[in-house]
């Protein structure tokens, strides 16, 4: 079982239920991290080198913090706000997108840097396997003096996005904020974001800067980059021995829950034919953030993350699907 035990490492200042338990404290959601402009190219089979090869092209709205609080937004009962940083060329357009998905958009526009945008590179042909292309621009110059103590009022749970951890302003940031939601017992989780950054950064000063995060949702490859060892239930026990609750996501493997230095729960994915994998991450990450705040357990809220990873990779880009008449 992955419930809160009586013995189990408390992470929290007094009063903190451990970040497992949404329905003690309630509450909004508050994401902070990356809005991101992304141009999907969904091609089939190797790219041509040195010349044409053919691809279904789209700009869509993207950013895994973005992403995150969508995909929360999409399950009923949570109210769920975005800070993040933007520069003017696309500050409007992606605030409309975020209150379109029901997110409550807490924009900071950069005057000097654009709106970071990624290339994804979606291989048809590979299970929808994508590769980055990424201009982060504005989104990792938050800095303290974007943060505000108030930004936690009405809040029950604060998400971390890890692409902050990657700029000198981003990790200011993160501790700011990190200190500011132990000192009023709002639990703080994140996610890791980038295999491919964790390696530049490394694993031991990331464990350091994650020191006061209470959940953990790596993806496989990043658990096993952080722990040095190849397999993902290893590396999900290990974790768990820094970070009170690892939820390991694991793409077509489902999810590993692990605390106190071993794995409590194997959570099934949902198959599904995949199309495009971009945001099925995150869509996992605010599912099942959104379920904690709803009251439940951790093995439950990894079930619905589950199922919203599903529905992610059955379509382009990584925001969830709206209805006709714009509602999430």
């Amino acid at each position: 079982m992955c419930g809160w035990r009586r013995g189990s490492r408390a992470p929290g200042p007094p009063g903190s239920d451990g970040g497992v338990r949404g329905a003690v404290r309630g509450g909004a959601l508050l994401v902070a991290g990356d809005v991101i402009t992304d141009v999907v190219a969904r091609h089939r089979g190797p790219l041509a080198p040195g010349t044409d090869t053919a691809a279904a092209i789209r700009t869509v709205p993207g950013g895994a913090g973005a992403n995150v609080a969508c995909w929360a937004a999409r399950r009923a009962g949570a109210e769920v706000r975005l800070l993040g940083r933007v520069g003017a060329d696309a500050a409007a357009w992606h605030e409309r997108e975020l209150a379109a998905c029901g997110v409550r958009p807490l924009l900071v526009v950069d005057e000097r840097a654009p709106t970071g945008t990624v290339i994804c590179l979606v291989d048809e042909g590979a299970a929808g396997e994508r590769t980055f292309l990424t201009d982060s621009g504005a989104s990792l110059r938050l800095d303290p003096g974007d943060w505000s103590d108030a930004l936690l009022d009405g809040v029950g749970r604060l998400h971390l996005s890890g692409y902050l951890l990657f700029s000198e302003s981003g990790r200011a940031f993160v501790a700011v904020a990190l200190k500011a939601a132990r000192a009023r017992g709002v639990p703080v989780s994140l996610d890791p974001a980038s295999a491919g950054f964790l390696g530049t950064l490394g694993a031991d000063r990331f464990l350091a800067l994650v020191e006061g995060v209470e959940v953990l949702l790596p993806s496989r490859d990043e658990a096993c980059l952080l722990t040095g060892v190849p397999d993902a239930v290893d590396a999900a026990a290990r974790l768990s021995r820094h970070v009170p609750l690892v939820v390991t996501k694991q793409g077509a493997r489902g999810a590993l829950l692990a605390r106190s230095g071993e794995v409590c729960a194997r959570v099934p994915a949902v198959p599904v034919t995949a199309l495009d994998t971009t945001g099925a991450g995150d869509a996992f990450t605010g599912a099942f953030l959104a379920a904690l705040l709803a009251g439940a357990e951790p093995e439950e809220a990894a079930r619905e993350g589950c199922g919203a990873g599903a529905q992610a990779v059955g379509r382009t880009g990584g925001r969830p699907p709206r209805s006709p008449d714009g509602r999430p």
